[in-house]
Formats: structure tokens, sequence, C-alpha cells
């Protein structure tokens, strides 16, 4: 796979069993303590891999530091990463690092997959139920953390959120022979969600009422609390979105929020997703059915009671 039919991964085939994943990202720091920088960093990494249904191998430290800044939190930073990687199945192999005037850290990751079961962005089917597997909030809640707004117990939820691996997800989206995935990162969910149903030829229709978001995300919303990016989703991919019903401005932000190290989003044949939810729901994940995938050329009709 390459770049005609862009997906969350590239994919090369080594042969009739074995395929490789290849993937990388990096970014600023999105909260202060460095180890959960790190480990928030490396989940986000290594969510492409297992957007594609795949198992990571190993992982390179990218790594930018400013001159003069205390190593102590370097080491942090690379510990919080090793941690997450350790915790995946995968090992670091090593990195690169630079010298630059604000800290960024990120992974260049290898995986593996037999190509039969290989889960590619487009691939859902009308009558496909959609589910996701993580809330939605990071945006802003980081957003009001950099503003000194947001209470402990808010930050603390969607660090845990955002340090957490969609690996179970991924070994559960396997199991059930998930048609299609992808997930949820900077375009927020009306942007990734395009990107699926547009691969997939198809509309997704989304019940605003069945999403799940983090502890004090709706207030922070309500109070104008978002990032830039949210702004530049809305830009951009509202040309692709339908709404039935009334939805306040909070609302809409919520929609576009960019996430961090965000869920995946699953299209699931019907007869199999009242199983899968339950699976996901048994292991800790906190999933849930957000609607279904009906006939279509790319939009979400977002539908709110």
């Amino acid at each position: 796979m390459g770049l005609n039919e862009p997906d969350d991964a590239a994919v090369y085939q080594l042969d009739e069993q074995r395929a490789l994943i290849s993937t990388v990202d990096f970014f600023p720091p999105v909260v202060d303590d460095p180890y959960h920088f790190g480990a928030i960093a490396a989940a986000n990494a290594l969510s492409d891999v297992y957007a594609m249904g795949g198992k990571p191998l190993l992982a390179i430290n990218l790594v930018a530091f400013p001159d003069g800044l205390d190593m102590g939190i370097l080491t942090e930073i690379l510990r919080g990463g090793a941690e997450k990687v350790r915790e995946a199945g995968a090992v670091i192999a090593g990195g690169h690092t630079v010298t630059d005037k604000e800290p960024k850290y990120g992974l260049a990751v290898t995986g593996e997959i037999h190509p039969a079961h290989l889960i590619k962005k487009g691939g859902a089917q009308p009558g496909d139920k959609l589910i996701l597997t993580k809330p939605i909030g990071t945006g802003v809640i980081t957003t009001a953390h950099k503003r000194d707004q947001v209470q402990t117990l808010h930050l603390d939820a969607a660090i845990q959120g955002m340090c957490h691996l969609n690996k179970t997800a991924a070994e559960l989206a396997q199991k059930y022979a998930v048609h299609a995935m992808t997930d949820i990162t900077g375009y927020s969910l009306m942007g990734h969600g395009h990107e699926m149903a547009h691969l997939s030829n198809a509309n997704f229709i989304i019940q605003f009422s069945a999403l799940k978001f983090y502890p004090g995300t709706i207030e922070y919303a309500q109070a104008g609390i978002s990032p830039g990016g949210t702004d530049r989703n809305q830009e951009y991919f509202s040309q692709w979105a339908q709404f039935e019903g009334i939805i306040a401005e909070w609302q809409e932000t919520l929609l576009y929020d960019p996430q961090t190290s965000g869920g995946l989003l699953m299209a699931v044949a019907r007869e199999n997703a009242d199983a899968l939810l339950h699976d996901l729901l048994a292991a800790g994940e906190q999933a849930a059915m957000i609607g279904e995938v009906t006939t279509g050329s790319g939009k979400l009709i977002i539908q709110n009671d």
C-alpha cells in the first residue's frame, strides 16, 4: 500500500504470510509531566499499527530537545515511551535526537500482520454498526490545562485515556472480522470519520447522544474552550457534515475536537456488533456503539434528538 489509497500506515507485503506495517508520529508536549508525555506520544504512534489490525514489533525514538534543559526531563520522556512500547510487546531499537527550541517526542514504528487480515479505512458496508473505543475530548481538556482552567481529576482521566493502548481493541477487531477501521486523532471524529466513509463509498450516521466524553469535556466546551485545531477541522471537514436535529455550538466543538491518542472507529457487521461491544467493555475499554453505515459518498450525518 502506498499513497494512492491513503491509510493509517504504509504496508509492505513480504510474502503470502507476512506484511510489514510502517508509521511515524511525534509532537510537542500535551501535558506537563514528562513521563506521561512520553507515554502518550508512544501510545499515539503505536495506534496507527493497531488501526491496521497489526502487532507492533519495534520502534525508533524520535527526539527534539532544547540545549540547557534539564536532562532529567528527557530521561523521564524516554522512560514513559519505553514502558509503553514494552507494554505493547515491542522493543525500542534505537533512535535519533536533534536540538530544538521546544521538546518533541514520538516514534517510528514497525509492525506486522498477515496480509489477509489487514484492516483498511475503506471497507465499511451498508448495514454495519459503528463502534468507537475511547471517549472524546482530549483537545478540549488539554487546552483547558494550558489555560490553567482544568480540574485535576479531569486532566487525570484524559491522561489515563491517552496513555491507554489500542492493543486489546485491535485484537478484538480481528476476532470479529471488522470491515474497516481507523484511529481518531488530530482530524477529529468528523475528519477521520469522513476519510473512512469516503474510502468506503458510504455515509456514516452518528447519534450524538451515543458518544462518550471524558469527564469535564462538556463543561469546558460549553465555556468556549477549544484548541486551534478545532476551527481548522471544522473549516475543512464541515463540507461533508449534515446535521439532523438541533446541534449547539459546543456540540459541534466536540465533534471537531482534535484528539491525541484517541480510540479506534470500527465498522463491523450488524450481527457481530453486540458481541464485539460486549467484549470491548468486558476488557475495560470505554467503547460505545455510536451509529451505522449507509450508502453514500463520505458524509457524516449527525443526529441529535
